[in-house]
């Protein structure tokens, strides 16, 4: 758990959260509240079957005993950005000892391993001579390994914009459930607006609906949104540079994320790789060179701006004219971060006005001076 709960005999999803009510580190929410009902009743059906006399090879691999199939659903909960979904399943996680099998990961680096297990498979049949073997013999294979490291997987951020993803997820998803492997999941997205307007989306359908067989779907619609609320406390733009402000966004960054591990990520655009050295909830840390000294274009802005809800961009410096190609690049940042209505945290030299004292693009650096103003403005952060 993230957050010290100063009583080591707090051990269910229920005790934890209403000690981070009472410690005043969370708000009182009705709709969490509900959430955090149904992460009870899944914790108490796994513990109720880790406490039964494991028959098996799996239950005595996994630890956990017989337990009736209808009482195996797991746990898909969706809504807006900022309302508490990657908390409160990292809290029912941290509640699980440790003597289950578990695994909680960000899905799109679970899809990454996905299809490196598959590369690995199919180029190994290759050096063998064989090339029979195909998706349809891969998948019982890592579902079967799977199941044997994790008897609960937790995703978070779980969402589909790929066609191989697509195409993969239902055959593996009906694997794992079928082994008793009990999905717990966040997403944006209520399950029937995955993948929408896909490819071959109707190739995907079943999916959605063995999603809702086997899950229950929890709106979390409260009309709080958390990390919002924490933007507009704290504000999204400090200057000068400098220890204080490094520090200053060091706490937001773990204050929007809960202190959640970061971790590095890659984006591929057509068939680039944008790298993200951190990454934690829905949030992604980046220095201006890595933004803006780079040969980067609007294709890797905006490709950004669709994947993170929140960006930091740190340590941007104040120039001149000998700095128009970073200026080039840090206007199409903005421009593409602002028509995605992204949340942006900025640490600068200056403040945006003084940032660029050179002639050329001058007159359109007052745009991006407008926009960056806005950005900081509790309009922009409702939208």
């Amino acid at each position: 758990m993230k957050h010290k709960l100063h009583d080591d005999t707090l051990t269910t999803p229920r005790e934890a959260y209403d000690a981070l009510v009472q410690g005043q580190f969370l708000h009182p929410d009705p709709i969490q509240e509900k959430a955090v009902d149904a992460l009870q009743e899944l914790y108490e059906t796994v513990m109720h079957a880790k406490n039964t006399k494991p028959q098996n090879w799996f239950q005595r691999v996994t630890g956990l005993g017989a337990v009736p199939e209808e009482a195996l659903r797991g746990i898909y909960m969706y809504g807006g950005v900022g309302r508490g979904k990657s908390m409160l399943m990292d809290l029912f996680y941290d509640c699980l000892p440790d003597d289950i099998t578990k695994q909680r990961v960000h899905f799109h680096g679970f899809m990454i391993d996905v299809h490196n297990y598959m590369h690995e498979r199919r180029e190994s049949l290759l050096m063998e001579g064989s090339a029979r073997e195909g998706v349809d013999e891969f998948i019982p294979l890592l579902a079967e390994r799977v199941a044997e490291r994790s008897r609960i997987l937790c995703f978070d951020e779980f969402h589909v914009v790929d066609v191989a993803d697509a195409m993969i997820l239902g055959r593996l998803f009906t694997a794992l459930f079928d082994r008793g492997v009990v999905i717990v999941t966040t997403s944006n997205w209520e399950p029937d607006r995955l993948y929408e307007g896909g490819l071959q989306r109707d190739r995907f359908l079943p999916f959605i609906e063995l999603l809702k067989k086997r899950m229950d779907v929890f709106h979390l619609d409260s009309q709080t949104d958390y990390r919002r609320r924490k933007l507009a406390q704290a504000g999204t733009y400090f200057t000068p540079l400098g220890r204080a402000t490094d520090e200053e966004v060091n706490a937001l960054f773990a204050e929007l994320t809960d202190n959640a591990p970061s971790r590095q990520e890659e984006i591929e655009v057509k068939g680039r790789k944008v790298f993200v050295d951190q990454v934690a909830r829905g949030c992604a840390r980046f220095t201006f060179a890595q933004l803006c000294e780079r040969p980067l274009g609007a294709e890797d802005y905006i490709e950004i701006a669709k994947t993170y809800k929140t960006v930091f961009i740190e340590h941007i410096p104040k120039m001149g004219y000998d700095r128009r190609n970073e200026i080039k690049r840090l206007m199409s940042l903005i421009d593409a971060l602002y028509e995605q209505g992204t949340n942006v945290v900025i640490s600068a030299d200056a403040p945006a006005d003084k940032l660029y004292y050179g002639h050329d693009h001058s007159f359109e650096f007052d745009r991006t001076v407008s926009r960056l103003i806005e950005m900081q403005s509790a309009d922009y952060l409702k939208k």
